[in-house]
């Protein structure tokens, strides 16, 4: 009788460790992320094709990613901060967009066999307007604090990043305040960072950029918002 049922324990545990293994050989790899190519990273493109007068049609296109079957590609315009996404099967797009906009975009691959997706580096570019000569930098990013981060009371170091398709960006005029629509702080940096903000415990705080280019071009971060002395709580709230 002892014989018997560690034979059948013998079994059934061969059989566990043949599924087993089964199931690990037979998993489909992770989709990899796909490399953008065009638009070129913060360019003026005028490659589209003109639809009307306010409008022209792009086509996105970026490198066919390993183990993907399709792809998300997520545009957004950075003047009214709506997001569009669309899917492709195929490793480019061709969208209707606003002429004398700026954009940004990233697509995300997709596999078929599994729920896991990868995303591309978030690229930006301009498109054209009939006769631009100049165009207004793309809205500044903030890489810190980061959105709705919690810091130390006392002070804190404002940095951000910023382009111009015209890579002729002049000046940044810094707002910080304790409302949404936050005042003045700082003109005419030339820097990326502010050093030494004073921030109270127990405050919420609201900032903004506006970059300027040497043609007298502006454009607006949106309001990105942290709180001092207490959990991150905060998140960005974006005019943009």
């Amino acid at each position: 009788m002892k014989k018997h049922i560690i034979i059948t324990l013998i079994a059934i545990t061969i059989l566990i460790a043949g599924c087993s293994k089964k199931n690990s050989t037979s998993g489909a790899p992770d989709p990899k992320p796909a490399a953008l190519t065009f638009p070129a990273q913060n360019s003026a493109c005028t490659a589209g094709t003109v639809i009307s007068s306010t409008q022209s049609t792009i086509t996105l296109t970026w490198n066919s990613a390993s183990n993907t079957d399709s792809y998300k590609v997520d545009i957004k315009n950075l003047l009214t901060g709506t997001t569009t996404t669309q899917t492709s099967a195929t490793n480019q797009l061709s969208v209707n967009l606003n002429r004398d906009t700026p954009y940004s975009w990233y697509v995300v691959s997709k596999s078929n066999s599994l729920a896991t997706t990868a995303k591309s580096d978030v690229w930006k570019f301009y498109s054209a307007g009939i006769g631009t000569l100049s165009h207004p930098p793309f809205p500044a990013d903030n890489l810190s604090p980061a959105f709705g981060q919690s810091v130390a009371a006392g002070t804190v170091n404002l940095t951000w990043t910023a382009s111009d398709p015209d890579n002729d960006i002049a000046s940044y005029d810094i707002y910080f305040g304790t409302t949404a629509t936050p005042v003045s702080y700082k003109t005419r940096i030339t820097d990326k960072f502010v050093n030494g903000v004073t921030v109270i415990s127990g405050s919420t705080y609201y900032w903004r950029i506006i970059t300027k280019d040497a043609a007298g071009n502006t454009s607006d971060s949106g309001v990105f918002s942290l709180a001092s002395g207490r959990d991150g709580l905060f998140g960005m709230n974006q005019s943009r």
